[in-house]
């Protein structure tokens, strides 16, 4: 980490009432005539909170997002911003034109996952939804999107309070269907860089289910993976399970496909570039005794490059259509590709400028640089459409606990697990600061000014 400047006056409000060295959260307000768009932490907190618990009860499925898109816009027009709601879907964009200087855009994902809580806490999700083939399924932010909603209210509501301190325009996007990694590009293709300003930069923040509440996290260059799910579809002949040499197995076609695949990974690519295969479904037959006609494979693949990305997804059908060919089946198989999302790159020199921002009003250990990781982001969107992107982890895991797991070598639960819950004050307070650090450092306000 470089060397952290003299810290500012909103630094210590920082210091002293948001974040303490030892996360305990103070209660109290800061002194009168004290200045500072985060001196207001302790006063807008238990609105913040009620927002979250509010929407940790009430998660809909990507490409349903209503209810919580209108909460989120209800908001943004309370605060003065101009919002426009249905941008691609269910999407929100807020604007706040506050003179000149730069378009900051702070993003937040809107969607639940097909979960069913089982946290045991008294505002657990009960929600349920209509999933892809109409039947009734359970719905949970078990992916955190509540944590960063209500950080994102909480910043707008801080910047709106404080137009004094910084010049230019706050772009607030409310985005759906992240889940399914659609939200983003229906955004761009619904004209979100063009009948809004097309910010200069773009921020956003997860939380991070492996990393202690009050801490976060940021990766310069590749963080996240891209994600593709492969769909393949062997065809055979299928007949008597006794008589295997009157039929072309496609269960044995399958699985030479799958054995194939890992060597893709294994022999084909660098080691030192990293790219993954999973084969997470593999579905045929429906009786002891007969062979199948057909059998259906379905894949996710990741990779932290372009060129990865296409070699892995070259080398599937490749693969593919060889087996099918060796077992002469009777027509090659059918490989589909999904529209997926490309790795998600962080601008280095801008990630290292917030880590450093981060880093001066919050603490040196509050701000770690952590390594890639292979899920998946569609925010990755904005910044190949010609934005200077970064998104940053924020730690969700109670300190103790935390702490404990890697004594004991224990797991902690993941991000999608029915069992995540964030460690809900410091979590929230944490991403709040870090999406109003964010902004304040790219409008280069001057905090106290």
């Amino acid at each position: 980490m470089p060397p952290v400047r003299e810290r500012s006056f909103v630094t210590f409000i920082l210091s002293r009432i948001l974040l303490p060295c030892t996360l305990a959260l103070a209660t109290a307000l800061p002194a009168a005539g004290e200045e500072g768009p985060l001196a207001t932490i302790d006063r807008i907190y238990p609105d913040l909170e009620a927002l979250y618990i509010d929407l940790h009860r009430t998660p809909e499925l990507s490409l349903q997002e209503e209810k919580t898109a209108a909460k989120m816009a209800a908001r943004l027009r309370d605060l003065g911003f101009a919002v426009t709601e249905r941008i691609g879907g269910h999407g929100v964009v807020g604007v706040l034109r506050n003179g000149d200087g730069p378009t900051v855009m702070l993003r937040t994902d809107l969607d639940g996952l097909p979960i069913e809580e089982k946290t045991g806490l008294e505002f657990r999700s009960l929600a349920t939804g209509v999933g892809p083939d109409g039947e009734t399924v359970p719905v949970m932010h078990a992916c955190g999107h509540d944590v960063h909603m209500t950080a994102w209210i909480g910043a707008a509501t801080l910047l709106a309070g404080a137009r004094d301190l910084w010049r230019g325009t706050l772009m607030m996007v409310g985005q759906p269907a992240e889940e399914i990694g659609q939200g983003a590009g229906a955004m761009l293709d619904d004209g979100l860089f063009s009948r809004f300003p097309k910010p200069d930069y773009a921020f956003a923040i997860h939380d991070n289910a492996n990393l202690p509440a009050g801490r976060i996290g940021y990766t310069p260059g590749a963080a996240l993976a891209s994600a593709d799910s492969v769909d393949i579809e062997i065809y055979g002949k299928g007949g008597h399970g006794a008589y295997p040499h009157t039929t072309i197995d496609p269960i044995v076609i399958g699985a030479r496909i799958v054995v194939a695949l890992q060597t893709i990974v294994a022999r084909e690519i660098n080691p030192l570039d990293p790219g993954v295969i999973t084969v997470g479904s593999f579905h045929a037959g429906a009786k002891h005794n007969i062979i199948p006609d057909d059998a259906h494979l379905q894949l996710t693949v990741r990779a932290h490059s372009d060129a990865v990305r296409a070699h892995l997804l070259s080398g599937i059908e490749r693969i593919a259509r060889a087996e099918a060919e060796a077992a002469r089946a009777p027509q090659p198989p059918l490989v589909t590709a999904s529209q997926g999302t490309p790795p998600t790159i962080n601008d280095p020199d801008l990630s290292r400028r917030l880590a450093r921002r981060m880093a001066s009003d919050l603490g040196v250990d509050r701000v770690v640089e952590l390594p890639p990781v292979m899920g998946g982001e569609d925010f990755s969107m904005f910044g190949r459409a010609g934005v200077k992107a970064a998104i940053f982890w924020v730690g969700a895991v109670e300190a103790q606990r935390y702490d404990e797991a890697q004594a004991a070598g224990t797991p902690l639960p993941s991000l999608h697990s029915p069992l995540f819950a964030p460690d809900r004050e410091p979590t929230l307070r944490t991403a709040t600061a870090a999406m109003t650090l964010a902004a304040l450092e790219l409008f280069d306000a001057i905090p106290g000014k």
